[in-house]
């Protein structure tokens, strides 16, 4: 088996990295793929959410492999897993160059969540330059989106000229992602046939489409 690895990264803290971790990897299992989640985040949100998953579903209806890794370890252990699932996830870690890199140069696909704001927007462009640098395929998702207004349309045309592809399907702004969070699931869990739950199972195919 040689397993398909993304990295989410964002080198602007708070644009939803973990969240869309979780989220498309419980989408992935769902589809029958064996899923890694590596947390290579200081903070350790995602490790703190595979614990809370623990806790509510036990080891085995997880269906999560997990590895907390930094360092110089990381594409080693990160290629290993590879080997033995479909899918690995990596949560990168904002504001870390040299890891962030590692974790980019080990993926097939490189997923960058961005909120439909310009400070954002703006602080996107460094992580895309890192991408490209390695020659790695960037996957831009606008997360938290309100509904359409002229100032969609205008960021829009700015995250165009980004250079990197537009995610067809975007993140609502929706309460009920971080909710399932906290207690460990993910929407899919929680409101399985809401909007967000429609909204991460499109997302998640679209993935499966860009990494190949």
């Amino acid at each position: 088996m040689s397993g398909r690895i993304l990295t989410i990264a964002q080198q602007k803290g708070g644009a939803g990295k973990t969240t869309l971790v979780a989220h498309l990897a419980v989408a992935l299992t769902r589809g029958g793929k064996k899923v890694a989640v590596v947390d290579i985040d200081p903070q350790g949100s995602l490790t703190k959410w595979v614990e809370s998953r623990l806790e509510t579903l036990g080891a085995k209806k997880s269906n999560l492999t997990h590895r907390q890794i930094s360092g110089w370890r990381t594409q080693r252990e990160v290629e290993e897993l590879a080997a033995s699932h479909d899918y690995v996830l990596i949560d990168s870690a904002p504001h870390a160059e040299m890891e962030t890199k590692t974790a980019i140069r080990a993926a097939n696909l490189v997923l960058l969540p961005v909120q439909p704001s310009p400070m954002d927007i703006w602080a996107t462009e460094p992580t895309i330059a890192m991408a490209q640098s390695e020659s790695k395929k960037v996957l831009l998702v606008l997360n938290r989106v309100m509904p359409r207004t002229k100032l969609m349309e205008t960021l829009a045309d700015r995250i165009a000229n980004l250079g990197a592809n537009l995610a067809a399907v975007t993140l609502g702004n929706r309460v009920g992602f971080a909710g399932a969070m906290v207690m460990g699931k993910t929407i899919l869990e929680t409101e399985r046939h809401s909007t967000g739950a429609a909204e991460i199972t499109a997302l998640a195919d679209e993935v499966l489409l860009a990494c190949g």
